[in-house]
């Protein structure tokens, strides 16, 4: 059985919704018989990388709303992460952009360490503060999850994983995803949002004794999520 899972590493509901997918995961008993299959998704492609940049003025300045209010919004996020096990460090976190380290996701992916370099990755974005778009920052996060320093300079410039980027992209175009973390589950039963561990647990089950249909369609619950307008709610 698998699960896709569409995800772009600058945002924080996909990082809650991996961590709650986990904690079913750890009350399914056939979780070693499931396969996570990880797909690119980039909120905003054309986010220019400013790691100077203060990142609620940043919030305030794209959404036109004033800093308190971009805090607020922020707030949410970060007791979803509470609950989840996640500490955000939001004020430290830094404006990059994110296809370098998508790049790393297909490389790992390659290898059956993407789940390693997801974790990384967020960890890397969200308590860290690092600077996701940098090369330097990127190799030591690539090495620690068991990728050599030439495979990762390799990755960086390969225009075939960027194209295997762009094609994670375009079928979630096709598919008619729009905000994430966006699950899929044996291409029967979908989830958009980082959902409770009881209703992860509660699809697996279903997903468990059924086989795909591709003539039903995606049947979806929504939850917590972020768009491509930079909405997360």
């Amino acid at each position: 059985m698998k699960i896709d899972i569409w995800s772009d590493i600058r945002c924080p509901f996909c990082y809650v919704g991996k961590k709650k997918l986990e904690k079913a995961m750890e009350q399914f008993p056939h979780a070693d018989k499931v396969e996570l299959v990880w797909h690119s998704f980039q909120l905003d492609p054309q986010l220019k990388t400013q790691p100077e940049r203060d990142p609620f003025e940043f919030f305030s300045e794209i959404k036109g709303i004033s800093e308190s209010q971009a805090k607020l919004m922020h707030q949410h996020a970060y007791n979803a992460g509470k609950e989840a096990g996640i500490e955000f460090n939001f004020e430290q976190q830094k404006i990059a952009n994110s296809f370098k380290g998508h790049l790393l996701i297909q490389l790992a992916k390659e290898k059956n360490l993407a789940n390693e370099m997801e974790e990384a990755l967020f960890s890397a974005q969200f308590i860290k503060a690092k600077n996701i778009d940098d090369e330097a920052t990127l190799i030591e996060i690539g090495k620690k999850v068991g990728l050599t320093e030439e495979e990762v300079q390799n990755a960086l410039k390969s225009d075939d994983l960027a194209y295997k980027v762009k094609q994670d992209m375009n079928t979630a175009g096709n598919l008619g995803i729009n905000s994430v973390p966006f699950f899929v589950f044996n291409d029967k039963y979908a989830i958009s949002g980082a959902q409770q561990p009881p209703v992860f647990l509660e699809v697996l089950e279903k997903s468990w004794k059924e086989f795909s249909d591709g003539d039903n369609g995606l049947q979806i619950i929504e939850g917590d999520s972020c768009d491509a307008d930079g909405n997360c709610n």
